[in-house]
């Protein structure tokens, strides 16, 4: 696909790059005082790190802030209603919880746009389901997409649901540029706003 090669471009990727220093930059103290908070919440490290698949078959671990008990973690978990800690619920529902995930494209394994990563357990399912699902990889995945500001954010329980969210990953893909991504940066930024789920 013609974003494939240019996602891998140096506007894309320094475009990135500085974003996400700026941002983790504004961000540093709110990231310190949630950490903390996370640790006199419950027992357990501040951060969840869940293996992802990323562009071109590379894996690497997505970082977040955890929203669940410790106990209960694990790699390829899914439940319709997950538990979560006290803090949990609002660093889910303020989207708190991705801050730690600029790190991952300061790591290069991330974007700020592009087809949200999906747990390995879907993504083996997905892929022996839709056809066309196994091109979101070829490119990055991204904190934010195409996708989600469409509609299509959250967990999707139909395989009919699924197909229109690789559709609309792929469009993206297929079209990508410098504009988009800033445009789906502000409908991300305003759906926040609104208190809606933007990722």
């Amino acid at each position: 696909m013609r974003c494939a090669a240019l996602r891998c471009g140096a506007m894309a990727h320094v475009s990135d790059l500085l974003i996400a220093v700026v941002l983790i930059a504004l961000t540093l103290p709110l990231m310190v005082i949630v950490s903390l908070a996370i640790k006199l919440d419950s027992p357990g490290p501040a951060l969840s790190k869940r293996e992802q698949w990323g562009s071109q078959g590379h894996k690497f671990q997505l970082l977040s802030f955890r929203t669940e008990s410790h106990a209960l973690q694990g790699p390829n978990r899914f439940w319709t209603h997950p538990p979560i800690t006290r803090i949990g619920a609002f660093l889910r529902w303020t989207r708190i919880d991705s801050l730690p995930q600029l790190v991952n494209v300061l790591r290069g394994d991330m974007s700020l746009v592009g087809p949200r990563p999906h747990a390995l357990v879907h993504d083996v399912q997905y892929s022996s389901l839709i056809s066309s699902y196994p091109y979101r990889h070829h490119v990055k995945p991204g904190i934010t997409g195409w996708a989600q500001v469409s509609g299509f954010r959250g967990e999707t329980p139909t395989i009919d649901l699924m197909k229109r969210r690789v559709e609309l990953d792929l469009w993206y893909i297929t079209n990508w540029s410098l504009w988009l991504d800033l445009q789906i940066l502000f409908w991300t930024a305003l759906e926040i706003c609104r208190g809606r789920n933007a990722f």
